[in-house]
């Protein structure tokens, strides 16, 4: 914005300059000159488009924050229409982070189906077909107490204070009366969870034993804590756990993580080197509603959504499939293969990639660095203080409102408040639109500059008088800056502006077809006010009069009116918007158009401005002229939506056949 108010500048000086060395070659008055090109340098240098820009982007970051959005950074928001790479955390962004457990399966093979919902005890466990149904609820309490004691979160009349695994652990052992288990020992140590060893340990002993014998309880992912186990419980006793105890195990963890749930293995001992395994649990965590159909809108207006998680290859596979992300032609990808590749070949297939799964926070900032490396805009969710480097690094680094560190809010640009990923869709179409919505502006604003200052220069061209005075033209300025022009940047959000496709972040704000509209608005806008001058110059009087500027002058002003309606959209047409929907712009024109009658009857004002009261026909006349800079941007939209529609068929066809 900054290098296009200086080069509109740069050409409106030297435009100004070449008029009014032409007029004093001309022998006109130096000081009438001087003051019609102090009045276009007035109205032509474009100072209202960095208060527009920002009015823009304030409000439409205020609008962000009523749908859960906050941002924190005004350019963040122009940004966000370019993001082309949306990778996301699994755990709370694209599910619910409501974590239940439904499946138990004890070490000795007995398996148990958990009922119920929330961190409450509402819900029974109930055993599988067994042999000894006596044994299998033994087996199942010891498991379900290691979870229950391996544990920092507290459940308080249904609400938890903690994290969601361990909720679902201690509701699991609040169904099966152990939820108070923890009371029994006295903790001596707790070695805390990372993204990095997947796995919590607590030292402890029995707060009522003769005996103070320390033990180790463990809870974490099966293939970190699976080695670590020399021994398994079986019935009750305690024996060698050998490759194919261990294979077996992995199946059986396997099948439970292809049903989309999260594994969690547990294990006790008296060493982290001699651990006794238990068992695993199976956690469900739904995906959030909406999830799947805005990864579907995401994927048809050109952004590739990527998902992001700490969970086994088979977990992530199933919720990833259930969203409705591509995991038969994209492949998965876990932090181990990343560590074992250098810069450039992740580079090469990164864009092939649509989940990564048993990552951490390092893998996060590997996957933003090689995605920007192939020439995309990312956006990447973190919650953690560890992902505070990686969000950072992103384009757009998005952080959780609910569950992110302070670290990680201060580090992101954007904040969801909901931790929903159906925010980023609501963030993703504000961008957009508050884009388009300052092109429009520029438009009309190029359009209005180009047109006075060619009226002017063509005028001391030919030789003629000049159309309008000073005052005149610094009204125009004021209509081209002020309520009409900044109206038109806070249309409201067209529901079809996420079907437009990412845009280029190396596009410039004027592109070819703005041009061409700017042009021929412009090019209307000059025929139609010069017409009228040497129309009303025609009529024998011998000189100009203030009818004539009175009229010219209008002219301009009702002419800069419609192209202020046919730029509220650049492909669709008014009709199609609406006339009503943007009430700040009915309100701007509508004032304008008063002032513009006060200027033309108010005899004060006729008396600064040089004009004088016009007859309702010669109104209705100007209005008939004018509205034709409005038609033809119309019948210019339909002709180019007709063509858009005739190719996508013949597209369609030619798929067909």
């Amino acid at each position: 914005m900054d290098i296009l108010g200086a080069q509109l500048s740069f050409y409106s000086f030297c435009i100004i300059g070449v008029i009014m060395l032409l007029g004093w070659l001309q022998g006109k008055a130096l000081t009438e000159m001087f003051n019609i090109s102090v009045s276009l340098a007035v109205a032509a240098i474009p100072e209202g488009l960095p208060i527009v820009v920002t009015v823009t982007l304030a409000l439409g970051v205020m609008r962000m924050a009523k749908r859960s959005c906050i941002v924190k950074k005004l350019p963040t928001v122009e940004t966000l229409g370019c993001v082309n790479v949306i990778c996301s955390d699994k755990t709370g962004t694209i599910t619910k982070n409501e974590m239940t457990v439904t499946v138990i399966i004890t070490s000795d093979g007995y398996m148990a189906d958990v009922t119920g919902a929330g961190y409450n005890d509402c819900g029974e466990i109930h055993i599988r077909d067994c042999n000894s149904h006596e044994q299998a609820k033994q087996s199942i309490m010891n498991l379900l107490e290691i979870g229950a004691v391996c544990n920092n979160a507290v459940i308080q009349n249904g609400t938890l204070l903690g994290q969601p695994t361990e909720g679902a652990l201690l509701a699991v052992a609040m169904k099966s009366g152990m939820y108070a288990a923890a009371e029994n020992y006295v903790r001596i140590q707790e070695y805390p969870f990372s993204s990095e060893q997947k796995m919590m340990a607590v030292k402890l002993y029995q707060k009522y034993g003769n005996a103070k014998e320390e033990i180790f309880f463990v809870k974490g992912a099966l293939e970190i804590l699976l080695p670590q186990c020399t021994k398994y419980m079986f019935g009750g006793q305690i024996v060698p756990l050998t490759k194919k105890n261990e294979a077996e195990f992995m199946t059986e963890a396997y099948e439970v993580a292809r049903k989309g749930l999260r594994v969690l293995a547990l294990a006790k001992g008296k060493s982290f080197q001699d651990l006794i395994f238990m068992g695993i649990v199976g956690i469900t965590d739904p995906p959030r509603p909406l999830v799947r159909e805005s990864i579907e809108i995401l994927m048809r207006s050109g952004v590739r959504v990527k998902m992001v998680t700490g969970d086994s290859q088979e977990t992530a596979i199933a919720i990833a499939s259930l969203i409705g992300l591509d995991v038969v032609h994209q492949q998965s990808l876990s932090g181990q293969e990343m560590d074992q590749m250098s810069d450039i070949q992740l580079e090469k297939i990164i864009n092939s990639v649509s989940v990564f799964y048993r990552v951490t926070p390092k893998h996060k900032l590997a996957i933003v660095k090689a995605l920007q490396q192939t020439g995309n805009i990312v956006g990447m969710t973190g919650d953690g203080v560890n992902d505070g480097v990686a969000l950072k690094r992103a384009d757009i680094g998005i952080a959780m409102g609910k569950n992110g560190t302070d670290v990680c809010k201060e580090a992101a640009d954007m904040i969801l408040v909901d931790d929903d990923f159906h925010t980023i869709i609501a963030a993703i179409e504000e961008g957009k639109a508050i884009f388009y919505n300052i092109r429009n502006f520029v438009r009309f604003q190029l359009s209005t500059s180009i047109a006075a200052l060619s009226l002017i220069a063509l005028a001391t061209l030919m030789g003629i008088a000049n159309p309008l005075n000073a005052m005149q033209i610094l009204w125009i300025n004021i209509i081209m800056d002020g309520p009409p022009a900044q109206s038109l940047g806070v249309e409201p959000v067209d529901q079809d502006v996420l079907k437009q496709k990412p845009r280029n972040v190396r596009q410039p704000m004027i592109t070819r077809s703005v041009i061409v509209n700017v042009l021929l608005s412009a090019s209307i806008i000059i025929l139609g006010t010069l017409w009228v001058f040497q129309r009303e110059m025609a009529d024998g009087s011998g000189g100009k009069t203030k009818r004539d500027t009175t009229m010219t002058f209008t002219c301009f002003v009702l002419f800069d009116m419609f192209n202020a309606l046919s730029c509220r959209s650049q492909t669709k047409s008014v009709f199609q918007i609406g006339f009503f929907t943007n009430k700040m712009f009915l309100l701007a024109v509508g004032f304008s158009l008063l002032g513009q009658l006060l200027v033309i009857y108010f005899p004060p004002l006729q008396m600064v401005f040089q004009t004088e009261a016009l007859t309702a026909m010669d109104l209705l006349f100007l209005v008939s002229l004018t509205s034709s800079v409005f038609i033809v941007s119309e019948l210019k939209k339909w002709f180019e939506r007709s063509m858009e529609r005739r190719m996508y068929k013949n597209r369609s066809e030619m798929d067909f056949v």
